[in-house]
């Protein structure tokens, strides 16, 4: 838009000198072929074209004194060419001495050539400087938007980077809790457990070498007093160590442990899953790793663990080519089909293309 807005300028100042001069209908050919050279120079993108076009157009200089007014025009255009030749052939036209075929009306009183070749050396000059503005607020326009791209570039990556740094934070805030619940849990089963374990074998000793009944019923009530504690803190540890099972640290760590392949792993569950079905996936993929390693010669596999709003998916396969000493009867699949099935899911083996077993399990 502003090589346009270049362009009529310059044409007006032109128009401005060459009009006066006109003496003839046929005076307007230059003006009309400056005009669409000048529309073709500003679509066509090929410099060698754009440059034989404007030679052949000082060419017709030599031999038409009024198309020489349309010079300047037309170097707008060819400004900054590499080959420098150019402008040697520039200036020719206007340094023979060829004149305006009239004088100038404002200018009556200088009848000499040379003022007519100063004005047009100076309207190149103008017009250079015209489009050395133009070229110069463009960079500075294209390095504002590549900066302003590569800043948000940056920015975007830096959000992605930020928000892996969030879920690793959460992933490991979450890891370290289940492993100090695992820690107490631990604690209090060979800590508390033994000695209130210990305690009531030590009443039952003595409620077995005494003689006092009286004695034997407070030993009784101390001893029951000990068993139901004994059962509160089973029922606690159970409970928290069930609470520390997180089913895709578990899984993950399976697949950290698993040498024998590659394994992809994907994670799509939102929603708590129920103790029961932690550990029949847990267990499962345990069976299909030992599948593979012994029975597969696959190089990849994945495993994938997905949620539906009415069940659960599990997805366990490996692209081997071995299937002969597989058996969908074998003491393997068998355990995993017995599981799902007390769980009230649904178990498909296939060996087309690998090994591959799909489980649904309903929630409840």
């Amino acid at each position: 838009m502003k090589e346009i807005i270049d362009k009529i300028s310059i044409l007006i100042v032109l128009l401005a000198i060459y009009i006066p001069t006109a003496d003839n209908i046929y005076m307007i050919v230059p003006i009309l072929i400056a005009i669409i050279l000048s529309a073709v120079f500003s679509y066509l993108e090929d410099i060698r074209i754009k440059t034989c076009l404007f030679v052949l157009y000082l060419i017709i200089c030599f031999f038409i004194d009024s198309f020489q007014f349309f010079i300047p025009l037309l170097c707008y255009d060819v400004f900054f060419n590499r080959k420098k030749i150019i402008w040697l052939l520039v200036i020719l036209p206007i340094v023979t001495d060829s004149i305006p075929i009239a004088p100038l009306s404002f200018v009556n009183s200088i009848q000499e050539p040379y003022y007519f070749k100063f004005l047009m050396v100076a309207l190149i000059g103008i017009s250079y400087l015209l489009k050395y503005r133009t070229i110069t607020l463009q960079n500075l326009i294209n390095n504002f938007y590549e900066q302003r791209d590569n800043t948000n570039e940056i920015s975007s990556l830096l959000e992605k980077k930020n928000q892996e740094l969030v879920e690793r934070q959460v992933y490991e805030i979450n890891l370290a809790t289940l492993t100090e619940r695992n820690r107490i849990a631990r604690d209090i089963h060979d800590n508390v457990g033994h000695l209130l374990s210990r305690s009531i074998l030590q009443i039952g000793a003595l409620l077995a070498i005494s003689k006092d009944q009286e004695i034997k019923e407070d030993l009784n009530s101390v001893k029951l007093t000990l068993s139901e504690a004994m059962d509160s803190i089973r029922s606690s540890v159970h409970d928290l160590h069930e609470k520390s099972i997180d089913l895709h640290t578990e899984i993950q760590r399976l697949i950290e442990g698993f040498i024998f392949c590659p394994f992809k792993f994907d994670y799509e569950v939102s929603s708590p899953i129920e103790d029961n079905l932690k550990h029949c996936f847990i267990t499962v993929t345990k069976e299909a790793m030992s599948n593979i390693t012994k029975h597969s010669n696959a190089t990849s596999a994945s495993i994938l663990i997905r949620e539906h709003p009415a069940l659960y998916q599990l997805v366990i396969q490996d692209n081997g080519t071995q299937f002969k000493s597989r058996s969908q009867n074998g003491i393997g699949i068998n355990n995993i089909r017995d599981r799902i099935t007390s769980t009230g899911g649904i178990v498909n083996i296939k060996f087309d293309k690998g090994f591959r077993i799909f489980i649904s399990i309903p929630k409840k």
